[in-house]
């Protein structure tokens, strides 16, 4: 009778720890999904915030963010955001109610930091502008721009002024201090700070020295140009170069190749051979036009038995 007590005991044990562990498995697993379900506050922005704007309590609010989707370096509230009434320094452009994260604003107490928005190996050169070759204040941190430099270029005889592209798909880190004024208009700036490589930060340190710099705002994710050249003087009409400079990227071989030919078809190209100067009494030839439609080239007599 004993043995059988005890051994009702044990398996009532036994039961009655295992109800316990999937009690408390259940109950932990409802906790965990009613916490991911739930809210939690987290600082946002209240008006929009550049780079070098300080944040301060009337710039920040709490708003109801799903726990779930809490983005990494959120602050749920003011002792972390501004500890013991310290600030913080935007380091780059935070719209209206956008979180603010720790990747995007400086330490406690720190001052805007440059260096903390450069990649690896990668450099910071600022580079003087004006309201023209700034884009009149409209090129933003983080757009992408090209550079162009304009200096005077010696030749065997003379002296002329040339344009061409120095650096392709630059970053830009910041403009001045602020990049708008207080009424939120586009402010023109002196200073252009670019991301660039050690031997770019060169190029713009002697470009500087030999001519002036200007910047042209381009499409997010635009691919290199390759075909770069240099413009002068003598390109400041408006034609195809005659055929022997490259046209722009959109219509590279739709006009023709370096040499002036026809390429795909896709442009029908008309060439008119000049009329010879005289060098005997004889009936000088009559004036032709050569004419390609596609690939195939025709020549015709001009004159009042020709086409």
């Amino acid at each position: 009778m004993r043995r059988q007590t005890l051994i009702a005991l044990g398996a009532a044990l036994i039961f009655g720890l295992l109800a316990v562990f999937l009690a408390n498995t259940y109950l932990s697993a409802t906790k965990a999904r009613n916490d991911a379900q739930g809210t939690s506050k987290i600082a946002v922005a209240t008006v929009p915030l550049s780079f070098g704007v300080d944040i301060t309590p009337d710039k920040v609010r709490y708003v109801d963010f799903p726990n779930s989707s809490i983005p990494p370096g959120a602050f749920q509230n003011t002792a972390e955001l501004l500890p013991r009434g310290t600030k913080r320094i935007a380091l780059m452009p935070i719209a209206i109610n956008e979180p603010i994260l720790a990747s995007k604003i400086s330490g406690a107490g720190k001052g805007a930091s440059i260096a903390s928005l450069l990649p690896a190996g990668m450099r910071a050169a600022a580079v003087r502008i004006n309201d023209v070759s700034g884009v009149a204040g409209f090129v933003q941190p983080n757009d992408s721009v090209d550079v162009l430099i304009t200096r005077t270029v010696s030749t065997a005889d003379r002296s002329v002024q040339a344009t061409d592209i120095l650096l392709q798909n630059v970053r830009v880190i910041a403009i001045d201090q602020q990049s708008r004024n207080a009424d939120g208009t586009p402010k023109v700036a002196k200073t252009v700070t670019l991301e660039v490589t050690p031997l770019d930060a060169q190029k713009l340190a002697l470009a500087q020295e030999v001519g002036s710099l200007s910047l042209v705002l381009r499409k997010p994710g635009e691919i290199n140009n390759p075909v770069v050249e240099t413009v002068s003087m003598a390109d400041l009409r408006y034609n195809m170069y005659g055929g022997a400079r490259y046209p722009s990227p959109a219509v590279v071989g739709g006009y023709g190749s370096a040499a002036g030919g026809p390429v795909d078809g896709s442009a029908t190209r008309i060439t008119v051979a000049p009329k010879p100067r005289r060098s005997a009494p004889a009936k000088p030839p009559a004036p032709t036009v050569q004419i390609y439609r596609g690939v195939q080239g025709n020549t015709y007599v001009v004159g009042n038995n020709g086409h």
